[in-house]
């Protein structure tokens, strides 16, 4: 019987060899290893333009990966400030503020490049309260269960703004996906992120009940993620309010 890291991982290469069977990848291909690109990112991140969580935002994290790029481009357009997390939290977290950007370079500050280029780093005390999440996903399921693509990244993300009080258990939780990334089952771990919104090109699933949320950062799963500066960051921050 599997365990269930092994399930995970025959899932994420399922998911994987889908899409890149059915050619609705996109570049950055191929999509093993990744937050999968996929035909319709663009569709799907309209969607997102038509929720109330949406409209009310004014702070939204999201995630670094390329299908989620248009949803970050639209919320520079719409004057929300968007917190990114760099690749593999290398860099801790970026802030844009569409105020500091010139307005024909919103598009290009969606990208990594481009953010690391009109963003700025910033420390943990000077995160904004979040609004709203967005997170990418290799699978998820209807429960709100949702699989990454291995490395634990996106849990951290939330975990640390969790830690800092950024954001709390209220806080919404979106990710956009393929139709085909939508499946029956994701096993879920304690520290994983689950999802309260799946939009994909033909449908937007609202998850009823809403699913828990990991409360805070997992230290003895860190592993040696405890190095990364951003984990530094926090402990020295969290060891003054104690």
């Amino acid at each position: 019987m599997l365990d269930i890291k092994e399930e995970k991982q025959r899932l994420r290469q399922h998911i994987w060899e889908l899409m890149e069977k059915l050619n609705i990848a996109r570049f950055p291909r191929p999509v093993y290893g990744r937050i999968p690109n996929f035909a319709g990112a663009e569709k799907a991140a309209e969607k997102v333009l038509f929720l109330r969580e949406w409209k009310q935002a004014h702070v939204i994290k999201a995630n670094p990966d390329s299908p989620q790029r248009p949803i970050r481009e639209y919320a520079l357009r719409e004057g929300k400030i968007v917190i990114m997390a760099t690749p593999r939290l290398r860099q801790g977290f970026l802030l844009l503020d569409p105020k500091n950007i010139p307005s024909n370079k919103l598009r290009f500050t969606s990208t990594i490049k481009g953010a690391f280029r009109h963003g700025r780093p910033v420390r943990l005390t000077e995160i904004p309260r979040v609004d709203l999440v967005v997170t990418g996903c290799v699978a998820v399921d209807r429960r709100g269960n949702r699989l990454g693509k291995g490395g634990g990244y996106a849990e951290i993300e939330y975990a640390i703004l969790r830690e800092i009080g950024a954001l709390d258990e209220k806080t919404p939780v979106l990710t956009t996906i393929h139709d085909v990334q939508l499946v029956d089952h994701v096993p879920r771990e304690k520290h994983d992120l689950t999802v309260d919104i799946i939009i994909t090109p033909t449908k937007t699933i609202r998850v009823e009940p809403r699913p828990p949320k990991p409360t805070g950062i997992y230290w003895d799963l860190l592993g040696d993620k405890k190095e990364l500066p951003i984990i530094k960051e926090l402990q020295t921050l969290l060891s003054h309010y104690r």
